[in-house]
């Protein structure tokens, strides 16, 4: 789709995206912050209970803490050492700067946006634009996959007012480090052994549903078979859906996910290289001090692991803006071009879920398959942001995805956490839903 946007829609971009990046680059001096916290208030209590503490230890502890959150901001910092890739055209529209992709179009899963992959290396295709702060200012929820997100430097913007001098750098506040805290524990869902147990429950049973639905094409052939994830977060699932030999694209609205999913895709090239330490945040429900300070390596396989010639591409920005609008004309170019949609702990990010299901209808080819998996944990239920915000019941979303043409089948529930932690004390189990549901081919003209 082609959108124009005005300089300072653009700049709001650029502001935005560099707000995120401060966040990434700021991560220690808040961390060890918040940790030096639990020192003062140590000192504050009386010698006797000081005493107490360290022979437990406590004061070591809060060294390793401290240790842990060094090496987590050493690899953030190797997230986002070039934020230079993103390169901001003059309608909006964000472009990756890849040199060591060749930009061909050779069997796209998209017109002009996928890309061959060779060598390991992603296409991220920025292609639509993403609302500045548009997810930002939403509301936090306990699964954490907010889209927040647009685009910018690793420097302070210049003055978009126009006064010519620069904006003051920007103060990354709690609800930014917890965006950038929950894609640490993103990471050990999607790229780490440890997460293998979530994936299983989710991303398992739908590339198997995907499988069965196209039973019928040949292994050789699946690449001629194209595969849409939105929401694709730091995009496992369609690395996944790639490694079994389908054309595979993700699409992703945060730009927390869109940057480390960018460096695990395209800057590693071994398993494991990388350790973080997801668990050292909060001190709560934490059962063992190794519980917490335990490191997480990542990735468990080697990005570049997939067959030869396979179209893998990542693209950036908003589902609604990319594939689809409120009246979008039947002869865009996105129409019936995707023989199947997984979504994945995703459709309740909509605002109008109406729009999501009329989308996903519209961009699947005749016979093509929507594989959905997740609760209805509704993102913008009591926003403060003014947003619009409809909230179904899974009776009435069905009910919904039936009307606007699709057939349910296989319909089951799946108990699954998410980014959770197996060695907490606390754990959120969601009894999500499962269903595949197809479009049916148009009746035969008599």
């Amino acid at each position: 789709m082609s959108h124009s946007y005005s300089e300072s829609d653009v700049e709001d971009e650029k502001t935005h995206f560099t707000n995120v990046i401060t966040t990434f680059q700021n991560y220690a001096q808040y961390s060890l912050s918040a940790n030096n916290r639990r020192r003062k208030d140590v000192y504050t209590l009386p010698a006797g209970d000081q005493a107490l503490l360290a022979a437990l230890g406590y004061r070591a502890k809060l060294d390793a803490v401290d240790a842990a959150i060094a090496a987590n901001a050493d690899f953030l910092a190797q997230v986002v050492a070039d934020p230079e890739i993103f390169v901001h055209s003059a309608d909006g529209a964000r472009e990756v700067d890849a040199p060591d992709i060749p930009h061909t179009h050779a069997h796209t899963p998209a017109p002009d946006h996928g890309h061959e992959h060779e060598h390991g290396a992603v296409p991220l295709r920025p292609e639509g634009r993403a609302r500045a702060n548009g997810r930002a200012a939403g509301p936090s929820h306990s699964h954490s996959h907010g889209h927040a997100h647009s685009h910018g430097h690793d420097h302070a913007p210049p003055d978009v007012q126009g006064t010519g001098a620069p904006r003051r750098r920007y103060k990354p506040t709690e609800f930014d480090m917890d965006k950038l805290r929950s894609t640490l524990k993103q990471l050990v869902r999607d790229w780490s052994a440890e997460g293998e147990d979530e994936r299983n429950a989710c991303y398992r049973p739908m590339t198997e549903a995907l499988l069965r639905h196209f039973a019928h094409i040949p292994e050789a052939d699946r690449s001629s078979v194209r595969v849409l994830v939105p929401g694709a977060g730091l995009g496992r699932l369609a690395h996944d859906v790639a490694r079994l030999g389908f054309a595979s694209q993700g699409n992703e609205f945060s730009h927390y996910m869109i940057l480390c999913s960018h460096f695990i895709l395209n800057r590693t090239t071994e398993t494991n290289a990388h350790a973080i330490f997801p668990y050292v945040h909060s001190f709560s429900n934490i059962a063992t001090r190794d519980a917490m300070l335990r490191p997480i390596t990542i990735p468990d396989v080697l990005p570049s692991d997939l067959p030869a010639g396979v179209n893998f591409s990542l693209v950036a920005g908003d589902f609604e803006e990319i594939y689809g609008a409120v009246d979008a004309d039947p002869t865009e170019p996105q129409s019936g071009l995707w023989d199947a949609v997984l979504t994945c702990f995703f459709i309740d990010t909509a605002k109008n879920i109406v729009n999501y299901l009329r989308i996903i209808h519209r961009i699947l080819a005749p016979g093509g398959v929507w594989i959905n998996l997740g609760p209805l944990l509704w993102h913008w239920e009591n926003n403060n942001t003014h947003d619009p915000s409809v909230e179904l019941s899974l009776e009435e979303v069905k009910a919904l995805a039936r009307a606007v043409g699709f057939r349910i089948e296989n319909e089951r529930t799946v108990d699954t956490t998410y980014t959770n932690n197996r060695e907490s004390m606390l754990g959120y189990v969601y009894r999500a839903a499962f269903w595949t549901a197809t479009k049916p081919e148009p009746e035969p003209v008599k």
